[in-house]
């Protein structure tokens, strides 16, 4: 009998580790696998007894509960407090269009055999039968983008890689998931690591690549460990080295470690400290894809992105794109943080409404206060307010709403905010994490934190008001990259939706 205890970071994080060695040390009979989190934060640690008729939940489960969890006789789906009933029934869960998270939480994430017997690794044999044009033109087709924030159709930057004459490129997967509140990238490595891989492997074979490189950041220990796990099976296996599957691709994985800078998500900057040298964002062009890592073409796509090319090779272009609204196709992982009752991945069809993120999946702030604020797309995202809950999360209807997508991160606030001082610290924050190649970036922060320092305190509130807007301007327009040039968006929409924090009355 199995049971399954994640064994990710955020669930070992409040105990999950104790669960299951309180379990094994009941019963050593049991096979316990330490699956990744399905992404329930607030079920965690959520244990899973595999039965006939599908696997039984129970959660939050700690240590004390486990004594418990015996006498009911969980382990035959019997009645206790923290019974759950059938995972795939719960209605968070079934409600979601789970494409690229279809295997999280589902699969032993350092088992190749699990792997294959829930749809891994057939994407990949199907593009082993295809051109390099074919692969690229069912990408294209599918019209997947980028996931990390630009959005750059994926098909086109493989395409453009694919053109060029080097004999030698790379695939560079960027996995510094630097933005607050963002964790799907964490969590899909630790939970389901063969599907970045696989996606890396079919995104060489399209490019001619022989050469990939995850670009990983120091702060997630254990997602480190496990994809080093994952790319030591997939080379005894042959899913990666000289002879891919017994064919003559030839690709091979190594991670590369970052040491904390945000700026090194920006992809030039990423470049440069795989080279290791300093984090400072390139000017371009050239464009990466032309003359990327150590001067050879590279495509440069982040983990969800790289992570759901598998699905789209397996189940055809046509499946993905039957999912979104407009020219924003598929799905997106939404990741729900900050004062959230239900905080989480969620993962649905573009054209889902905030409202229905923040208060169908996230049940509305953990503080049980009125929501006021949400902020969309990381640090440098746009401030959303309670009068534009009915956006569609959507590439299109997020800039023209004044915000940006992001790498999907939403993060809550209720009444208690004060949205001059957040705006204050997108200002500190770009300061502090600032390359310090371009002036406007570097300096330019450095005087907004100062500006809106005086209007909290009343200082000349309507001058300053109008100077921080002009260095808004000069931001956008004169940075090097989106560092210094989205800035801008989080202190722009915080004194648009909530121009009341800026007057400089006492709170």
């Amino acid at each position: 009998m199995r049971v399954f205890v994640p064994g990710d970071s955020a669930a070992t994080s409040i105990g999950a580790d104790e669960v299951a060695q309180a379990i094994a040390l009941h019963d050593p009979s049991l096979e316990i696998v330490r699956n990744g989190s399905r992404g329930a934060l607030w079920l965690e640690t959520l244990v899973e007894v595999e039965t006939p008729t599908g696997r039984i939940g129970y959660g939050p489960v700690t240590p004390d509960d486990v004594e418990s969890l015996f006498d009911a006789d969980f382990l035959k789906a019997g009645a206790h407090p923290l019974l759950l009933g059938k995972i795939d029934a719960i209605e968070w869960l079934a409600s979601q269009d789970r494409i690229t998270f279809a295997r999280v939480g589902i699969v032993d994430p350092s088992s190749l055999i699990d792997y294959e017997a829930h749809g891994g690794l057939v994407g990949l044999r199907k593009a082993l039968l295809l051109t390099r044009e074919e692969i690229i033109d069912e990408v294209t087709e599918s019209g997947l983008r980028g996931r990390g924030g630009a959005g750059f159709p994926v098909g086109l930057k493989w395409r453009t890689v694919s053109q060029t004459i080097n004999a030698e490129k790379y695939i560079c997967c960027n996995a510094d998931e630097g933005d607050s509140g963002t964790f799907a990238d964490r969590m899909l490595i630790e939970g389901d690591p063969f599907t970045l891989i696989e996606g890396m492997v079919i995104a060489a074979i399209a490019v001619g690549a022989t050469k990939g490189i995850v670009y990983l950041r120091s702060e997630y220990p254990h997602a480190i460990s496990a994809l080093q796990r994952a790319i030591n099976v997939a080379r005894a296996n042959s899913v990666l080295g000289s002879q891919i599957l017994g064919t003559s691709y030839e690709f091979d994985i190594q991670i590369r470690i970052g040491a904390g800078s945000y700026v090194c998500g920006e992809e030039t900057a990423m470049l440069e400290s795989i080279e290791g040298k300093r984090g400072v964002v390139r000017a371009k062009p050239p464009v990466p894809a032309i003359e990327g890592l150590f001067g050879l073409p590279t495509v440069i796509n982040n983990v969800l992105t790289l992570s759901t090319v598998p699905m789209i090779l397996a189940e055809g272009a046509k499946t993905y794109k039957a999912f979104g609204v407009g020219r924003s196709l598929g799905t997106q992982v939404f990741q729900l943080a900050g004062n959230v009752a239900r905080g989480g991945i969620v993962e649905k069809a573009f054209g889902v409404t905030l409202n229905e993120l923040v208060h169908t999946y996230g049940a509305g702030t953990l503080s049980g206060r009125p929501l006021r604020a949400v902020q969309i797309g990381g640090p440098l995202g746009s401030y959303f307010s309670t009068a534009q809950l009915e956006t569609s999360m959507d590439y299109e209807s997020l800039l023209t709403a004044g915000g940006m997508l992001g790498h999907g991160g939403i993060v809550i606030f209720d009444e208690s905010v004060d949205l001059a001082e957040q705006a204050k610290f997108a200002m500190e924050f770009c300061a502090f994490e600032s390359c310090g190649k371009c002036t406007p970036c570097r300096i330019g922060s450095t005087r907004g934190a100062e500006t809106i320092d005086l209007i909290i305190r009343g200082v000349k509130v309507d001058e300053n008001k109008k100077l921080l807007l002009d260095l808004c301007e000069v931001m956008t327009d004169g940075s090097l990259c989106a560092m210094g040039a989205l800035t801008p968006l989080p202190v722009k929409s915080a004194m648009i939706n909530f121009p009341e924090d800026f007057t400089g009355a006492p709170k």
